[in-house]
């Protein structure tokens, strides 16, 4: 990936967080059509054509884009806070 700006996001379980650009491998569209609804049934969901990934791992699990996997985006804690690693 470039460096410049993109639209990320991140889903925290526990101690753990995992971020993602917000774009599908299937379309390349954002995954969420409200803002902020990107976890369905404890997977990340695309909105558009139910593509469902792996929290941790961002494979796809389900959906139009077997083989691929959401783009990762490298998050830490610290002192609570979620920060760009």
């Amino acid at each position: 990936m470039r460096a410049g700006r993109f639209h990320g996001f991140a889903v925290r379980r526990g101690d753990q967080v995992f971020g993602y650009v917000d774009r599908c491998p299937h379309m390349g569209l954002p995954l969420a059509q409200k803002l902020d609804d990107y976890v369905a049934a404890d997977r990340i969901a695309c909105s558009w054509h139910g593509a469902l990934f792996d929290i941790e791992s961002g494979a796809c699990v389900g959906g139009p884009c077997p083989g691929t996997a959401l783009t990762s985006w490298p998050l830490r804690v610290e002192a609570g806070a979620i920060i760009t690693a």
